[in-house]
């Protein structure tokens, strides 16, 4: 869900999405970038925290003091909405997840490996995934080397031994993976697809009703976590 569709389906006015979303595709992420703080525009940002942090470099600068105060604190209200957005988890963390696990004193080296592995789909998660499913869970589609072995019970609510689980998840296209990711899909007990209403146009990225995933009985727990933790009902 993109920023601008998650404000409209908050209610915001069309006058207040065209202005926060333009400032942060405009002026906010110019003025980033000009003075070093992102490399890139800030809605190329997946992370909360990470965001927070920037934003509040950015709203040290001059620049935005002088224009934030002339507009009645418009791009301070434009900050605060994109880190909401951000916030209700429509970003991916990897890169914090991956950070806490090097971090763990408590982990081994080759576990930590192991973790930091499954994390990004690789190693013997993968490996694992691949042995199971052989195909996207889905579509059948068989070229595993564009296939995504994708975690049901998000990682970070998750002990070490269920992210290595191989029931605990999908081998996915990465366009049912990154729906799946955002809970803006999932899957029912006896695998039919539900699509959630925050989802806009689902056909065009390939998503559509009719749609299964053939569960065993190894996948319920995972799954039934995603359709009530994850799976985003409005």
């Amino acid at each position: 869900m993109t920023f601008e569709d998650w404000m409209r389906h908050r209610g915001l006015s069309a006058s207040s999405i065209e202005k926060y979303a333009g400032a942060i595709r405009g002026p906010l992420s110019s003025w980033a970038m000009k003075d070093g703080l992102i490399a890139g525009p800030l809605y190329a940002i997946q992370s909360a925290s990470e965001f927070q942090k920037i934003a509040g470099e950015i709203s040290k600068l001059a620049i935005f003091v002088e224009r934030n105060q002339r507009g009645h604190n418009m791009y301070s209200s434009a900050l605060a909405k994109f880190a909401e957005y951000l916030g209700e988890g429509f970003g991916s963390n990897v890169e914090e997840d991956i950070g806490a696990i090097l971090d763990s004193a408590d982990v081994a080296a080759t576990e930590r490996l192991n973790l930091v592995k499954s994390r990004i789909g690789q190693g013997i998660f993968r490996q694992k995934l691949l042995l199971h499913w052989k195909a996207c869970a889905v579509t059948g589609y068989n070229d595993t080397n564009l296939l995504v072995a994708s975690h049901i019970k998000p990682w970070r609510a998750c002990s070490d031994s269920e992210r290595l689980n191989p029931f605990n998840g999908l081998l996915l296209s990465p366009n049912l993976d990154k729906a799946f990711d955002s809970g803006l899909i999932t899957f029912q007990s006896e695998g039919a697809i539900a699509i959630s209403p925050l989802m806009a146009r689902p056909e065009v990225f390939g998503v559509q009703l009719g749609m299964r995933a053939q569960l065993r009985d190894e996948h319920q727990m995972f799954m039934e976590f995603h359709r009530e933790r994850v799976f985003r009902f409005s």
